[in-house]
């Protein structure tokens, strides 16, 4: 605890002395107007071309805007555009800019002044997320999707800017969650200015529209914003926005010391609660124990994250013990799901907070989701010894296999190891740093493995992709190389489908197949848990768990 301590003392003179510079005579060591949070998993960049991963965009969130944002309900609506409009055939987006939106002041910029945002720089934006020299992670939000050349590259007309104030994006097809993807950082607009001036370094040297702008980073130790005083945004009340004067970005990365800290009230949030400290805190059934009673808000909501484990159905990369064709039986892979008791798993590793995965893949928290209608697998270990004896396992005859999975979810498949066992599947689980076992899983290598869906967009179209057969990895996402030409017909039908509950209705067909067909065994639906220190207001958490920071205040 020492070492964070003394690093942590160490930053906080700087941020008071830079807000004494810029912010006023009231604002100078004013701990109530100073949001702090920490962010235990590696932050590599400020630049919203590389938010591939929570600890970026949690960051760059605070420090850009796009055309689009999510509202309270997760609904794609206006943000740095006023209105848009959708063609009839939904293959154009005209977006019409508000006039009052300034990028932060910055030595890119003549006299250090932030200039206009113009429709130009939608454009810039958007194409330098597709340039190969930006190599950017992001650029597959328009590949595929907006219009193309001959090449089958992006059109050099797949973003037009009409004017300085009315920017138009052209799609190849109809693509009903568009508009949501556009709510994504990597489509947030940068100047050019910024990013010709510091190249690869833009990085650390962020330039955005956003209710905060950057200050300082100690890479490693922490980061620090400060208020937006050009802000385009205003409260309901003409107030301008965001109420807060700083925001600083610590990294502890010992969970139990992050917790430590946030109980001293050097923290103002903390985000999921980690093994280590999870019975610390919860009881077993999710409540939070009588010690913190009142303490600390404890808030927990549906999160669009999928945990499941995968199983490959495609043999060609697949080697020795691995390449065990038991797995390409139906009947296994269901007699597999029948096996667990995913209701004791939560409760017993994960204080019940999570969701039982007994629907399809598409998580709780999405509105076309239905346990009713896309009914799954419930535990039922007779069930799963009949579908093995059926496929031609049983005492004479014991199924083998390999799990391949991570540290972290070592302890729940021994749990899964041993339920299998129950009904006389012998199960070796491999465990894998983090890097080896996603180049494995991407690669087709692993034969059965765990692995998570965190959702782009909130979009049950974002999940089903998993299985369309043109999305084999490791281009695309679909890791088990599951292949259906009654499910691929399906989900291109949705994809043109305006008519929200006819789309719904695909999606269900579709969640229907993949349980029917197993080529994944959902084990739960996760959810957002969040603890929230009294004197915070604003903070609200959703299923995509944003932190989203410009309304938020401190009592």
């Amino acid at each position: 605890m020492f070492p964070f301590s003394r690093r942590f003392a160490g930053f906080a003179l700087p941020l008071l002395t830079a807000l004494a510079s810029c912010g006023g005579p009231a604002s100078p060591t004013d701990e109530s107007r100073v949001f702090r949070y920490n962010q235990p998993e590696a932050l590599t960049s400020l630049d919203p071309a590389f938010a591939r991963n929570q600890a970026n965009t949690w960051a760059v969130t605070q420090l850009y805007n796009g055309l689009v944002e999510l509202d309270d309900q997760l609904k794609p609506g206006p943000a740095l555009a006023r209105r848009y409009d959708i063609s009839p055939d939904g293959r154009r987006y005209t977006f019409t800019l508000r006039p009052n939106v300034f990028f932060h002041d910055s030595e890119v910029f003549s006299g250090g002044k932030g200039r206009r945002v113009t429709a130009q720089d939608f454009v810039y934006s958007f194409r330098r997320l597709l340039d190969p020299v930006t190599a950017s992670t992001g650029g597959w939000i328009f590949r595929g999707k907006v219009l193309e050349n001959t090449a089958g590259e992006p059109s050099d007309t797949a973003f037009v800017a009409v004017n300085d104030s009315t920017v138009r994006i052209y799609l190849q097809e109809p693509f009903i969650p568009f508009l949501s993807i556009l709510t994504m950082p990597y489509a947030y607009v940068v100047p050019r200015e910024a990013v010709q001036r510091y190249g690869k370094d833009f990085r650390e040297h962020p330039v955005g529209t956003g209710p905060f702008q950057f200050h300082d980073w100690d890479e490693g130790n922490a980061i620090v914003y400060h208020r937006n005083p050009r802000y385009w945004r205003k409260d309901a009340q003409g107030r301008p926005l965001p109420y807060l004067d700083a925001v600083q970005i610590s990294f502890i990365q010992d969970r139990k010391t992050e917790f430590l800290t946030f109980q001293q009230g050097k923290l103002d949030f903390v985000s999921g609660i980690r093994a280590g400290s999870r019975d610390l805190i919860l009881h077993p059934d999710g409540t939070v124990r009588e010690d913190f009673l009142g303490k600390f808000r404890f808030e927990k909501v549906p999160y669009l994250n999928t945990e499941y484990l995968g199983i490959q159905q495609d043999p060609a990369n697949l080697r020795g013990d691995a390449a065990n064709p038991a797995l390409r039986d139906k009947r296994v892979r269901q007699a597999l799901n029948y096996a667990l008791n995913k209701p004791e798993l939560i409760a017993y590793f994960l204080n019940n907070v999570g969701r039982p995965g007994n629907s399809g893949f598409v998580p709780a928290s999405l509105p076309s989701f239905s346990e009713k209608l896309v009914p799954g697998y419930t535990y039922q270990p007779e069930k799963a010894r009949k579908l093995l004896r059926a496929a031609g396992f049983g005492a004479g005859k014991p199924l083998r296999l390999r799990l391949g999975t991570v540290a972290e979810t070592k302890e729940i498949t021994e749990y899964l190891q041993k339920k299998w066992a129950e009904i006389g599947v012998q199960v070796t689980i491999d465990v894998s740093q983090g890097a080896a076992h996603q180049e494995n899983v991407d690669n087709g290598r692993a034969a059965f493995f765990t692995k998570s869906w965190l959702g782009d967009y909130p979009d049950a179209e974002n999940y089903l992709a998993l299985f369309y057969s043109k999305n084999f990895s490791p281009a695309g996402p679909n890791k088990t190389h599951f292949k259906s030409a009654a499910y691929d017909r399906l989900y291109e039908l949705a994809q043109l489908e305006q008519d929200t509950e006819k789309r719904y209705d695909l999606y269900r067909q579709m969640d229907r197949i993949i349980v029917e067909e197993c080529p994944v065994i959902p084990m739960y639906y996760d959810e957002v848990v969040r603890l929230t220190q009294n004197n915070v207001q604003g903070l609200k958490p959703n299923p995509m768990n944003q932190l989203v920071l410009e309304r938020v205040r401190k009592l």
